[in-house]
């Protein structure tokens, strides 16, 4: 992804759209129960944005699903689940599909395979039962500049 990243995306119904200026450091499956309840789906997928690299343009969100430490953002309106902060995390965890064009960013790594439904596979080169640990993101982010790159 040397060429300039600029996407655009959107909730269901268009009341919030976002753009993003900066490409994924990585991009995510996560197969855990939470996630696939939020989703109605097997899994929730990601792309983690640098923070300066994405913008709420239109519209504002409402939280919503499990609060904590993450801040879950969804469109007041039609409830579509659109993205997801963390005071601890220097990047936007943008659900892939809410993209305009979603192309291209398919998963690198899935997470919580541990809870996994027998049947969902995805492309990730990389498969953690849980979270990977900490030291192994930088790795991660590396492997997949170098890919993508």
């Amino acid at each position: 992804m040397s060429e300039p990243f600029d996407r655009e995306g959107g909730c269901r119904c268009g009341a919030v759209r976002f753009r993003v200026t900066a490409p994924p450091m990585l991009t995510m499956a996560c197969h855990c129960r939470g996630c696939q309840r939020m989703t109605a789906s097997a899994w929730s997928l990601s792309a983690a944005i640098p923070a300066p690299g994405f913008e709420v343009t239109a519209g504002a969100t409402v939280p919503g699903g499990m609060m904590g430490d993450l801040s879950h953002h969804f469109c007041p309106s039609c409830l579509s689940w659109l993205f997801t902060t963390a005071e601890a995390m220097p990047f936007v965890n943008v659900r892939t599909t809410m993209l305009d064009d979603p192309e291209g960013l398919e998963p690198f790594i899935e997470t919580q395979t541990a809870e996994k439904l027998s049947w969902a596979t995805t492309p990730a080169e990389h498969s953690f039962e849980r979270f990977p640990p900490p030291e192994a993101f930088g790795g991660l982010i590396a492997a997949y500049a170098a890919r993508w790159g």
